[in-house]
């Protein structure tokens, strides 16, 4: 007669010592001072990571083939999706420059920023500058909420009577008026 359920011949792959070693691991992490290992990367991103900055140092996809235009795009993309700080992705990739007025590009930055939603700082490796990227909708929503509404400078206030210190720590005097 066999039975219903077949017991594991050791008990590493039993759920419940799965379980404790998952569980372990987290308090060591947490206890042991490594508590951001959530930014951690697993070992398949971290090469993953390190491949996407050599083909954009060497300019070419896989050691063989040459980077397009899109390509750097999608690498730039997919580097800063893994948390890569733009500074070390500056330091290895080449920044192209574009020939192109402004106004023949704009309709086909639009339409692939509708496509991909590439950020604005992706574009800049491909020699894309602010004033395209403005010009194509990609830059104009992030610039205008940060825009102050008014035109004028926020000025500061005039002291009220007895209120607080002024600028030299010394407390502004107050007029008594005479009825």
């Amino acid at each position: 007669m066999a039975k219903a359920t077949a017991k594991p011949l050791n008990r590493r792959g039993s759920p419940e010592a799965i379980e404790k070693r998952r569980a372990a691991r987290q308090f060591n992490d947490i206890l042991g001072g490594r508590g951001a290992s959530a930014q951690k990367l697993d070992g398949r991103t971290e090469k993953r990571r390190q491949r996407l900055l050599k083909e954009l140092e060497d300019g070419k996809a896989r050691g063989h083939r040459d980077l397009k235009p899109l390509d750097v795009l999608q690498r730039v993309q997919e580097l800063m999706d893994l948390g890569e700080p733009l500074s070390s992705i500056r330091k290895v990739a080449k920044v192209r420059k574009t020939n192109l007025e402004s106004d023949s590009i704009l309709t086909i930055v639009q339409r692939l920023h509708e496509a991909y939603r590439f950020r604005p700082e992706a574009y800049r490796f491909v020699g894309i500058g602010d004033d395209v990227l403005r010009g194509a909708g990609v830059l104009g929503d992030a610039k205008r909420a940060s825009a102050p509404k008014t035109g004028k400078a926020d000025k500061p206030s005039k002291p009220t009577a007895g209120a607080k210190p002024g600028k030299s720590g010394k407390p502004t005097k107050v007029r008594a008026r005479s009825a």
